[in-house]
């Protein structure tokens, strides 16, 4: 049935720098190129001395992408990884994250003043209905059989996509 079909609900960009001022600006631009939308900026949760950030400092920026423009964004960055994931990069709710060294390579052109950047893919899946945990009037519990499991989340992949998944 439509109402059981699994779907990408969003995929949320991530950048991190691990520092702010001009290369953070230079991330987040290159987000805002590839979503057209504008990155909101992530702070440190806690001061690491040896990475030399500070508590409340920007030191990231991500951005949230829907519908069809996250199925083309999906699509460019899992052609970099060449449809081929790992079974660690799916989470028991049914969602999958991976990462990608240079942004470069989906096909935004390479300009020397901003630089190299890579990003992190998560890739929330969903079936339809699930609003009724979410909403604020009257929420319910979403049913188990409703959710999205490792299992299904790794066969939707494989049959969308044609992906490959290794073990471990």
């Amino acid at each position: 049935s439509a109402d059981r079909e699994v779907r990408i609900e969003k995929l949320v960009l991530n950048c991190c720098v691990g520092e702010s001022g001009d290369r953070l600006t230079r991330a987040s631009k290159v987000l805002e190129q590839l979503t057209g939308q504008t990155p909101q900026l992530s702070k440190a949760r806690y001061t690491v001395r040896s990475f030399g950030i500070r508590r409340n400092e920007k030191i990231a920026c991500h951005v949230t992408v829907r519908g069809k423009k996250a199925e083309e964004i999906l699509d460019k960055g899992l052609k970099v990884k060449e449809y081929e994931l790992r079974k660690a990069n799916f989470s028991d709710g049914g969602n999958f994250g991976f990462g990608i060294q240079e942004h470069i390579d989906l096909g935004i052109k390479y300009d020397p003043g901003t630089g190299i950047y890579g990003m992190d893919f998560y890739i929330v899946l969903a079936r339809p209905g699930g609003r009724i945990a979410k909403r604020r009037r009257t929420p319910a519990a979403l049913g188990v059989s409703h959710r999205v499991s490792k299992e299904e989340a790794i066969k939707w992949f494989q049959t969308k996509y044609d992906g490959v998944v290794a073990g471990n």
